[in-house]
């Protein structure tokens, strides 16, 4: 399964299938037995770099189309 990354409208980036995310220093964040999360677009989450709701109480906009 590729992994599949999806922008979604108002909200976070939302990654689907297997991935790594690192930290600054290299270090890798726990996903294990995840098939799907989502990544903080909008700056204002507590659990960085992961999402935690707060865009929508942010009022956080942003629609990415592509060409």
């Amino acid at each position: 399964m590729a992994t599949e990354i999806q922008t979604l409208d108002n909200g976070p980036l939302l990654v689907r299938g297997p991935a790594t995310v690192k930290d600054g220093a290299g270090k890798a964040f726990n996903l294990e037995g995840k098939e799907q999360f989502a990544l903080c677009r909008c700056g204002e989450s507590k659990n960085k770099p992961f999402c935690d709701g707060s865009h929508k109480a942010a009022g956080f906009s942003s629609k990415c189309v592509a060409p």
